[in-house]
């Protein structure tokens, strides 16, 4: 789940969200509050009769989805999805986003990849003019590499810190590595700086969605904001 503060759950944007699904449809369930708050509304959706299939991003969502009777599925299991549905922790006005303060970003971008669509759910205070603006960006690395991607990040400008739990223990993703919060200063280019860290060894990879997201929805309780992408 994600560790920043989140005053507003925002149910309003997850009950919005559910006009975007269809009977039968294939649904990528990200990880977070926002996420959460859509798939405990998918779920009730799913009591009635509504007949999907998810594919979560993290075992914590498998968890909540499972409990729900919401039908799982891996996804090598299916084709394609026709729409994940995720939340954010920083969105700009070109909609680009910054994940991963849950620990889960590889796995959301995997499956937001291999979507149709991405729909990102939000409260008002994850807008930002400028990504960046929370001071950090969440990288995943192998553990046997972190030593190297600590040095090179150093080459980029970028102080890394290891990510630790609640019992100051290493934080492990649910894919068995490491995270890596590097220090931003905005302003920055995500693009160039997306593009120089994936490039080092051992990089899984970072929170910056960039050009993924099809739509934001900003949920303030029961007012919701649709922001749409512009074609591209």
């Amino acid at each position: 789940m994600s560790d920043r503060s989140d005053p507003t759950t925002p149910t309003g944007a997850a009950e919005t969200a559910l006009e975007w699904v269809r009977d039968g449809m294939k649904i990528g369930l990200g990880t977070g509050r926002a996420a959460s708050a859509f798939v405990e509304a998918l779920g009730a959706r799913v009591a009635e009769g509504l007949q999907v299939t998810g594919v979560p991003t993290s075992e914590a969502t498998a968890a909540l989805a499972g409990g729900l009777g919401i039908p799982l599925a891996r996804l090598e299991e299916v084709a394609s999805l026709d729409i994940t549905f995720d939340g954010a922790d920083e969105v700009d006005d070109r909609l680009d986003v910054i994940k991963g303060y849950g620990a889960a970003m590889v796995r959301e971008k995997v499956v937001a990849a291999s979507s149709d669509q991405l729909i990102i759910l939000i409260g008002p205070e994850k807008l930002v003019r400028q990504l960046g603006q929370g001071g950090r960006l969440p990288i995943e690395v192998l553990p046997f590499g972190v030593s190297l991607v600590r040095s090179e990040l150093a080459k980029l400008g970028l102080d890394a810190d290891l990510r630790v739990d609640g019992r100051s223990q290493t934080l492990i993703t649910d894919n068995g590595n490491w995270i890596l919060d590097a220090k931003l200063d905005p302003p920055l280019d995500a693009r160039a700086l997306e593009s120089a860290i994936v490039a080092l060894p051992g990089v899984l990879g970072t929170g910056f969605f960039l050009g993924m997201a099809d739509a934001v929805l900003i949920g303030s309780g029961t007012d919701v904001e649709i922001r749409r992408a512009p074609a591209r």
